[in-house]
């Protein structure tokens, strides 16, 4: 039986030293000629060097070439020889001077080729060593004036008052239509009636077991509408300040609540991804407008068609058929969740939000308009727009800022301050709203405060000037 063979021992190498082995063998195996240079196609850089020429040099290329060195003889022989004017003899000097050369008329000089005209469609060619040499294309450019719309003058708006009373995060806001009282919904579950005037607490109304979401005042009944976490719609008749009514079928939290201007009809979205349409007086279900992929949480109604317009979580906006029930098309301009939108009082218009853009579209066919000219760049939770054309929108980190409706210029940009006691993560609007004038602002905020805001009558133009430029390219979406 043979001896086993002894094993060789293995020389212990570096990782450093094996990888550079690795990389050598497969330079060698891949690359034996990496050091070497490709050679060069003469046929490519033929083309190459005959499309330039042609590109650039096309229209000049063949021209005539005028001799510089024969122009400079004759000029410098023209001024040596003395002019000869016709009937007067040259004297005996200058023929000698000469030496025997012919004194002639000075002759006529051959035309020079007519050069073919560019047309109008054509460019202008500037002659080399002219006077334009060196002038910029741009300065031979038509200056045209943006088509932009110059933004209105508004004052700045400033907090006047601050209003506590809630225990829990402010979610929700609605003005009476007569003017006198607002209503906010809150995480500690309960609704308070608020005076305008004084800002003073009417009453609290308690009956939802979570926070409420969202609230709306009937124009032509004695009637306020609330939803909340709970999946409770609750009709309040605020003459005997109870829930007259409640409206089951959501599967899950309602976010937005909304009421239809002519018709006594309630529409209501929620995280189940329906809006769902209620009678009013009957509690009973219409219909469910189903399409959306995720929550709905932005909705609001108007008299004509499209009457019900709803925005989601999964980044589109829909506009309802309320008769048939069904959609009539879906805009799909945002990338993130449309978390608030906002019907111009007067235009037939309105402004979604979400965390990429504030956008503005037509109404009834929901054609984009334009973006605001700036980013708030945060969560925009509300946002709301009055007569004089004021978009207001609320932030996540606390921003408020205003806008001009017409031209999309931010012409302030707000801060809200925190009460004492509360963390600075906590500057944070979750509602907002005109009241019925529009001349005040209500905000409803993580601190557990309601903050009022109103104009600057002491600014004016001078002392708050507008620093507007319009936006170089207008983009389409």
């Amino acid at each position: 039986m043979a001896a086993p063979m002894a094993e060789l021992p293995v020389e212990p190498q570096s990782l450093r030293k094996l990888s550079l082995k690795s990389l050598k063998r497969g330079l060698d195996l891949f690359a034996p000629s990496h050091g070497a240079s490709f050679p060069l196609d003469s046929e490519s850089k033929r083309i190459r060097v005959g499309y330039k020429v042609t590109a650039e040099y096309g229209r000049v290329k063949n021209l005539p070439i005028e001799d510089t060195q024969d122009k400079s003889k004759d000029k410098s022989k023209q001024s040596s020889a003395p002019l000869a004017l016709p009937g007067i003899p040259e004297s005996k000097d200058s023929q000698k001077g000469d030496q025997g050369a012919l004194v002639m008329a000075p002759p006529m000089l051959p035309k020079a080729p007519e050069l073919a005209m560019p047309s109008k469609s054509s460019a202008v060619i500037s002659v080399p060593g002219s006077s334009d040499r060196y002038t910029s294309s741009s300065a031979l450019i038509e200056r045209i004036a943006s088509k932009w719309p110059k933004p209105v003058w508004h004052a700045p708006w400033k907090n006047y008052r601050v209003i506590s009373g809630h225990l829990g995060w402010v979610r929700s806001i609605a003005f009476d239509p007569s003017n006198t009282w607002f209503c906010t919904g809150s995480a500690d579950r309960t609704i308070k009636i608020w005076d305008v005037a004084s800002g003073r607490l009417k009453l609290t109304l308690t009956g939802h077991i979570e926070q409420i979401r969202g609230l709306a005042v009937s124009q032509r009944h004695t009637y306020l509408f609330s939803a909340g976490d709970d999946k409770q719609v609750k009709c309040w008749d605020l003459e005997q300040n109870k829930v007259i009514r409640s409206y089951h079928g959501h599967l899950s939290g309602v976010y937005c609540l909304a009421l239809h201007p002519t018709i006594d009809v309630l529409l209501t979205g929620g995280r189940d991804s329906v809006c769902r349409v209620w009678d009013i007086r009957t509690k009973a279900m219409v219909c469910a407008l189903t399409g959306h992929e995720n929550t709905v949480c932005s909705v609001f109604a108007r008299p004509t068609d499209p009457q019900v317009v709803t925005g989601s979580h999964d980044t589109t906006i829909k506009f309802w058929d309320l008769v048939a029930g069904k959609t009539m098309a879906t805009v799909t301009h945002h990338k993130k969740s449309v978390r608030a939108m906002a019907l111009h009082p007067k235009e037939h218009a309105f402004a979604s939000a979400s965390a990429d853009n504030v956008k503005k579209f037509s109404l009834p066919k929901g054609e984009f308009l334009h973006n605001m000219l700036s980013q708030q760049k945060t969560i925009i939770n509300s946002m709301a727009v009055n007569e004089d054309g004021v978009l207001a929108t609320g932030g996540d980190n606390g921003s408020l800022w205003f806008w001009d409706w017409k031209s999309g210029h931010n012409f302030q940009q707000g801060q809200t301050i925190v009460q004492p006691g509360s963390l600075d993560s906590e500057a944070c609007i979750y509602a907002l709203s005109y009241d019925m004038s529009g001349s005040r602002l209500v905000t409803c905020e993580a601190d557990k405060t309601i903050k009022m805001w109103k104009e600057d009558l002491s600014a004016t133009p001078e002392t708050h000037p507008l620093n507007f430029r319009p936006p170089k390219d207008q983009r389409r979406y």
